[in-house]
C-alpha cells in the first residue's frame, strides 16, 4: 500500500470508530438508519469502487464522521473493509471490523424484541429496518471472511461465507425465484454471487469439486436474477469446466470450456489463451494424441506477452510430454519451470514430474535432490486433509441446514393452509347461525305485533317459518353435494393428469427449453403429491440428480435422454443408475407414488 493511502486508512478507521462497547450491545436500538454521507458511498462502491473509496477517504476528513453514531460508526468500519478489498488492500481494519460483525449480529437476532414494530416499517425506498439490518450483517460476515482467507484461516473464512448466505436465506426466503423488480434492498442478488462465487473458489483451491460445482451452480442460478458481466460468466463456466476436469467427467468438462469459448469476447486475451490451453489439455486427456494437443500449445504460447503466461505454457507442455513418456522433450519445460522461482504452486508440479523423469532415467541423485525439494515444499497431507475434512463438515452442515428451512416452510404452509380452511369453516358456520338467528328474531318480533291475531294467521306464520327453515337445510343440503361434487372433480382432475403425464412429459422434452428438466420435475410431483417426500424419506442418501433419475426411469426416458436433459454424458449417467439401484435396492418409485 502506497504511504499515502495507508496514512488515509488509518484516518477513516480512526474517525469511523466509536468509543462504544459492543461485546454485549443492546439488543434493540432506534431506527434512524444510515447517514447521507454513508449511503450514498455505498450506492457508489457498487458501481465505482475506486471513486468510493476517494469519496470515503474525504468524508474521514469531515465534521459528519466525528458525530457518527454507534449504528453508523460500524456501519463505516464495514464499509472500509469492503473498500480496501475492492481497491487491492489488505483488510487493515480487523479489530474494528470484528466488532461490527457482533453488533450487526446482536441487533438482527435482537429483532423480535422491543421496536420489533418500527423495524418492520420501510425508509423512503420501500426497504424495511430489518432487511436492512440482516443485509448489513450477511456484508458484515462475508467481508470478514475475506479478511480470514486473506490471513491463510481457510475453514474460518468458509463458516464465514456460509454465515453470510444463511442470514440472507432466513430473512429473505425464496431470494432465488423472485423477480429483481421486486428486491427492495438494492445488490442483494449480487451479494449472493460474490459469495457463491467466493466459496466455489475457497473450494476449488482444496480440490473439493463437489461443493465447488454446487456454489458455482448458485452462481449460475443467481445469474438470471441479475446478470454478471460477460467475463465473470466466461470465467465462471471455466471454473465449471475445472471442477469437471478434476473430477475425469471429460464430457461435462467439454459442454463448459467450448461454452466458455464461444462466449469470449475476444480472442485476444490471456482469458482466451487459457481456456484453448485447457481444452488441449482436456483433448489429450481424454484421445492421448499428444502431437495436436502440444501442437494447439505452441500455437498459444509463442502469443504470451510476459514470462508468467509462458510458464503457466510450459507446464502443461511440459506435463503431456512426460505423460506421454517423451522424457527429454519434457526436461526441456520443466527444468525452466522448475528454475522459475516465481510461483511456487508450478515450481512443485516441476519438481514432482522431473523426480518422476529421473527416476524413470535411472539418475537417482537427481532424483533425491526433487525429492528433497518436494520434502520440504509440500504442506503436510495430514494437515490439509485435516483441513478438507472441517471444510466439508461446514459444507454439509449448511446443506443439513437448508434442507431443515425448507422442510419448516413446508409445514409452516401446511398449517397456514390448515388454519385458513378452518377459518373458512367456522366463517360459514357463523354465517348461517346469524342467518337463522336474524329470522328467529324477525318472526319473533312480529309474533309479539301479531298476538291477538286470529289461530288462523298465526298457523300461517308458523308455517311460513318452517318453510324457511326448510329451505336454510335444503341450501346447506346443496352446499354440501356442492363441496363433495368439488372433491370428485379435484380426484378426476389428478387422474386425468396422471393420464396425460406421459404425453406432457415427452411433449417437454421434445420442446428443447431450457428448463425443461425442472418443469419435468414439477409436471411428476403435480400428478404423485408427495411422492418426492415419501422417496426423499426412504432414501435420505439419494443425491439430486439420483433422485431426478429415480423419476425419469419410471417415466420411462432412455439414458441418452436422460444424459440430454441432466447435462452429463451417457456413461457419467449410466454410472448414476448403478449407484440408485444399489441405494435403493433396485426398487422402483412406483412404491412412493400414493401415500
Amino acid at each position: 500500500m502506497h504511504i499515502l493511502n495507508y496514512f488515509a486508512v488509518l484516518t477513516i478507521m480512526v474517525a469511523c470508530s466509536q468509543p462504544t462497547k459492543v461485546e454485549a450491545p443492546e439488543p434493540c436500538r432506534s431506527v434512524a438508519g444510515p447517514t447521507q454521507e454513508l449511503a450514498a458511498i455505498d450506492t457508489l462502491m457498487w458501481q465505482q469502487p475506486d471513486s468510493a473509496f476517494a469519496m470515503l477517504q474525504e468524508f474521514a476528513g469531515s465534521e459528519a464522521a466525528d458525530s457518527l453514531d454507534e449504528f453508523n460508526g460500524h456501519y463505516c468500519q464495514v464499509l472500509i473493509a469492503e473498500l480496501l478489498y475492492k481497491n487491492y488492500y489488505k483488510q487493515s481494519n480487523r479489530k474494528e471490523l470484528v466488532k461490527a460483525v457482533r453488533y450487526f449480529d446482536s441487533i438482527v437476532d435482537g429483532a423480535d424484541g422491543r421496536n420489533a414494530d418500527a423495524r418492520d416499517k420501510a425508509d423512503t425506498r420501500g426497504v424495511s429496518v430489518r432487511e436492512r439490518e440482516a443485509f448489513l450483517a450477511a456484508r458484515a460476515h462475508y467481508i470478514n471472511g475475506v479478511g480470514l482467507y486473506e490471513r491463510d484461516s481457510v475453514v474460518a473464512a468458509c463458516g464465514e461465507y456460509l454465515k453470510a448466505l444463511e442470514i440472507v436465506e432466513t430473512h429473505f426466503p425464496n431470494l432465488e425465484t423472485q423477480d429483481v423488480a421486486s428486491l427492495q434492498v438494492e445488490h442483494l442478488p449480487r451479494f449472493m454471487n460474490l459469495t457463491y462465487t467466493r466459496l466455489g473458489d475457497l473450494f476449488s483451491e482444496q480440490f473439493m469439486q463437489e461443493p465447488a460445482i454446487s456454489c458455482y451452480k448458485k452462481v449460475l442460478d443467481f445469474n438470471a436474477l441479475e446478470p454478471i458481466s460477460q467475463t465473470k460468466y466466461c470465467n465462471l463456466l471455466r471454473n465449471l469446466g475445472r471442477q469437471y476436469d478434476k473430477l475425469h467427467q471429460y464430457d461435462s468438462a467439454a459442454f463448459y470450456y467450448n461454452k466458455a469459448l464461444r462466449m469470449l469476447p475476444d480472442t485476444n486475451s490471456l482469458d482466451y489463451r487459457d481456456l484453448v490451453s485447457q481444452i488441449a489439455l482436456l483433448d489429450y486427456e481424454i484421445s492421448k494424441d499428444a502431437y495436436s494437443s502440444i501442437k494447439e500449445l505452441k500455437r498459444i504460447m509463442v502469443q504470451a506477452v510476459d514470462e508468467n503466461e509462458k510458464m503457466a505454457r510450459f507446464t502443461i507442455i511440459g506435463c503431456i510430454y512426460s505423460d506421454d513418456r517423451q522424457y527429454d522433450s519434457a526436461l526441456v519445460y520443466l527444468v525452466p519451470m522448475f528454475e522459475n522461482k516465481d510461483n511456487a504452486v508450478r515450481q512443485r508440479v516441476a519438481a514432482s514430474y522431473l523426480h518422476e523423469i529421473y527416476q524413470s532415467k535411472g539418475d537417482t541423485v537427481k532424483a533425491a535432490q526433487f525429492a528433497v525439494y518436494l520434502a520440504e515444499n509440500t504442506v503436510s497431507q495430514g494437515k490439509s486433509n485435516a483441513q478438507i475434512s472441517q471444510l466439508n463438515d461446514l459444507f454439509q452442515q449448511h446443506l443439513q441446514w437448508e434442507q431443515e428451512k425448507a422442510e419448516a416452510e413446508r409445514r409452516q404452509a401446511e398449517q397456514l393452509a390448515a388454519r385458513q380452511r378452518l377459518v373458512r369453516g367456522v366463517v360459514t358456520a357463523v354465517v348461517v347461525l346469524l342467518v337463522l338467528g336474524l329470522g328467529l328474531w324477525w318472526w319473533m318480533a312480529k309474533r309479539r305485533k301479531e298476538h291477538e291475531a286470529e289461530t288462523q294467521t298465526l298457523n300461517e306464520e308458523k308455517q311460513q317459518l318452517q318453510t324457511q327453515v326448510d329451505d336454510a337445510l335444503q341450501q346447506l343440503q346443496t352446499v354440501d353435494d356442492a363441496l363433495q361434487q368439488l372433491q370428485t372433480q379435484a380426484d378426476d382432475a389428478l387422474q386425468q393428469a396422471r393420464a396425460m403425464l406421459p404425453q406432457r412429459v415427452a411433449d417437454l422434452y421434445r420442446a428443447k427449453v431450457a428448463n425443461r428438466l425442472e418443469r419435468i420435475m414439477d409436471e411428476f410431483e403435480a400428478a404423485y403429491p408427495g411422492a418426492m417426500e415419501r422417496v426423499a424419506a426412504a432414501y435420505p442418501n439419494l443425491t439430486k440428480t439420483e433422485t431426478q433419475l429415480f423419476v425419469l426411469s419410471f417415466l420411462q426416458f432412455r439414458a441418452k435422454e436422460e444424459a440430454d436433459l441432466l447435462g452429463l454424458s451417457q456413461n457419467t449417467v449410466l454410472q448414476y443408475r448403478s449407484n440408485l439401484r444399489k441405494k435403493t435396492g433396485n426398487a422402483s418409485i412406483s412404491s412412493f407414488l400414493e401415500a
